[in-house]
């Protein structure tokens, strides 16, 4: 079996022995001031319920390099040892936020001789991550030859699909008059075809990615244009919307998508040994909206880059075109809601007449960002109910985009005041109310990245990323600023969960194992990667599938073969296999990838790689109190106190840069002060706990 030639640390042989399936951390790590908490897990629902681990009381960091211990301490039984019902385990939380010194490190039960995957600690963990799970869209390029030093040598493949610069309409195969250069663009998912309107909320979620965190996004992607003066995500993004911009015609209609006529033709791996004619399919109400919404945006973010000043240019005024065309559609209330006939097999990429008119909503804003046109902000005013988040305070995980662009527009300069403050005060009130535990962490989720049972679909992995994503709009805008720090823990979390915090103790990345995870997919539904082929399974064919590859995630409603066990009848988070074949088991319910999925990940990993509050002194963002804890005075030289409102008695611990306890107060009245006089002088972490939940604090000793 040939593996993939990427080393990434050397350890001790004491640590090659396979990690616990009862440890769950992020295999990769966590940033140096963040939230560590490992969840320890005793599975009694589910396939893995034969399965049974009782941990000790206290558990062990130790480095994985030398195998000290660096600190240790309790495990706090979660939810009194009730069963979680979305896992189907009992579980207990084990809070090593303390271990802020940069190394790689392992959690250790000596009782039981369990050990976590390894992980590091550093400020940038995710950085590769980064690079990697974005090079994703390159290799889901159509039309460009996949070559060394870019990929990896087992995915080098010659130019693919070059027969999209001549491809026909679907209505007129025969015809050669209707030939239209359709090349470039990325697959969309698992098969090698192409959507337009499948491109809107990848390409949104992109560009905030970029806009948020451009430090992460460098211009040393390994891509061909790296080093052309442009970050790489811009160029890759270019890549899409030089594809959609031939989508185009002169008079502002898009065609929905491309792609083949029957499902047995261009089926092949890898990509570039398939030959069969494609065909773009009819103009749709839907292509032209959806286009006009990400060329504004996207003009006025690439418009920064002074090499791309005269494209940039190109895209607002395909993006007026566009919206022109679409606009008699929208005003007389003639959207074409069935268009995508299934001529060109795969996806249905039509839009509701709500989902269509929500997305008016959006371009319209970033079209009166872009050029300051008042009847732009006219049509929104006139239509602001065409958005679902106003109309029914719909502000979730499922509506990103528009809610991207309502917020953005209450920063715009000279904006209508009244709908502003509409749009303000139906976040405040979403975000207060929090009906349905969208918003900030809580504990109700035993692996901490709460969601609501309704989420774990097929594509759940989308929606758990735009939940996090979600959470740092609003912090972003600052809708509820009491809620900042708890906006910040709940998109932690949530990426955590990709990371291997989830019953499974799965990274839900591909062939990641060369990366830092110990356990990453091995499958994924994809036609380059197919079942059967040597890019089929990591372990047992010659390559295993191309690194990076976000997978659709757990899904409670899948039916296909219910002899399939996991991932049939199992709890929502167990709902998963790591499988690709194709049908009956459809495997694609799962284990599909797909851009739109990409993205959201890639927007919520940029986002906590470069988290401020993990730098900030003092701060408390890591908390899993739902309280406010300040340590007063601070920096101090003999004592200080708990400062916090309703809250009396905890469990306070002090402890030194070493990991090691200096001071432990059980049951203390935090009315009283602490006296530290004869600590020596430095910074101590500050671990307070009340009912199971702590939170850590940094103190200095002066």
């Amino acid at each position: 079996m040939k593996k993939l030639s990427i080393l990434y640390f050397i350890f001790p042989l004491f640590c090659f022995a396979q990690h616990s399936d009862f440890i769950h951390i992020d295999q990769f790590g966590y940033r140096t001031n963040a939230t560590k908490v490992a969840v320890i897990s005793n599975p009694e629902i589910g396939f893995n319920s034969d399965l049974n681990y009782t941990p000790n009381s206290t558990l062990e960091v130790r480095n994985a390099l030398t195998d000290n211990i660096v600190f240790s301490g309790t495990i706090q039984q979660w939810n009194n040892g009730n069963i979680h019902s979305q896992s189907g385990d009992i579980g207990w939380w084990f809070d090593f936020s303390s271990v802020i010194t940069n190394g790689s490190y392992y959690i250790f039960d000596t009782s039981t001789n369990e050990s976590s995957a390894i992980f590091e600690v550093n400020d940038t963990v995710y950085d590769n991550i980064i690079k990697t799970t974005s090079k994703m869209f390159y290799y889901n390029r159509a039309g460009i030859e996949k070559a060394e030093p870019y990929v990896l040598a087992p995915y080098v493949d010659a130019i693919s699909f070059t027969q999209d610069t001549a491809a026909r309409d679907i209505y007129d195969q025969d015809n050669t008059t209707t030939t239209k250069d359709m090349s470039g663009g990325w697959f969309d998912a698992g098969d090698y075809n192409k959507y337009v309107t499948f491109t809107e909320s990848t390409v949104h979620n992109l560009l905030w990615a970029f806009t948020e965190n451009p430090q992460i996004f460098g211009d040393d992607f390994n891509i061909p244009e790296s080093d052309n003066g442009i970050p790489d995500l811009i160029d890759e993004i270019k890549w899409e919307l030089d594809w959609l911009l031939k989508m185009i015609n002169t008079d502002g209609s898009v065609h929905i998508k491309m792609g083949s006529r029957n499902y047995n033709e261009n089926t092949s791996t890898p990509p570039s040994i398939n030959t069969n004619t494609r065909y773009y399919g009819p103009t749709c109400t839907s292509a032209a909206i959806s286009t006009s919404s990400v060329l504004a945006h996207a003009s006025k973010v690439l418009s920064q880059f002074t090499s791309l000043t005269t494209y940039a240019q190109t895209l607002e005024d395909q993006a007026i075109l566009c919206w022109n065309w679409a606009l008699p559609y929208l005003n007389t209330d003639t959207l074409q809601e069935n268009c995508d006939d299934g001529a060109i097999v795969a996806g249905d990429a039509d839009k509701t007449i709500e989902e269509q008119r929500e997305m008016a909503i959006t371009a319209a804003i970033y079209l009166y960002a872009l050029t300051g046109n008042n009847t732009y902000d006219q049509y929104l005013i006139d239509n602001i109910d065409d958005s679902a988040v106003i109309a029914d305070g719909a502000w979730n995980n499922y509506n990103i985009s528009n809610i991207d662009a309502l917020l953005h527009y209450t920063t715009l300069n000279t904006v209508n005041t009244a709908l502003k403050t509409t749009i303000i005060n139906s976040a405040q009130t979403a975000a207060s109310n929090n009906y349905s535990e969208y918003f900030q962490f809580n504990t109700l989720d035993l692996y901490r990245g709460f969601t609501n049972d309704w989420i774990y679909h097929w594509g759940s992995n989308q929606a758990k990323a735009n939940t996090g994503n979600l959470n740092l709009i609003f912090k972003k805008y600052n809708i509820n600023t009491s809620s900042t720090s708890s906006y910040n823990l709940k998109a932690k979390e949530m990426l955590h969960y990709f990371h291997g915090v989830n019953p499974l103790d799965l990274v839900y990345l591909s062939n990641m194992n060369s990366y830092g995870a110990e356990n990453s997919i091995k499958e994924i539904y994809h036609t380059w990667f197919y079942d059967g082929s040597q890019w089929d399974n990591e372990d047992i064919t010659d390559y295993g599938p191309a690194p990076g590859f976000l997978v659709g995630g757990a899904n409670g409603d899948y039916t296909a073969n219910p002899n399939l066990i996991p991932p049939y009848n199992q709890p929502l988070q167990k709902s998963y296999l790591d499988f690709n074949t194709g049908y009956p088991d459809n495997s694609w319910e799962f284990s599909e990838p797909a851009i739109y999925y990409q993205s959201a990940y890639i927007r919520l990993l940029a986002a906590v790689s470069r988290m401020e509050e993990d730098d900030t002194l003092n701060n408390d963002d890591f908390t899993i109190l739902e309280k406010t804890l300040k340590l007063v005075p601070n920096p101090s030289k003999n004592t200080f106190k708990i400062e916090t409102p309703n809250l009396n008695y905890a469990n306070v611990n002090i402890i030194n840069l070493n990991g090691q306890k200096v001071l432990e107060l059980s049951n203390f009245d935090t009315r009283k002060l602490i006296d530290v006089s004869n600590l020596a002088d430095g910074l101590y972490i500050v671990s307070v706990e009340v009912n199971g939940q702590l939170t850590n604090l940094k103190f200095i000793k002066n």
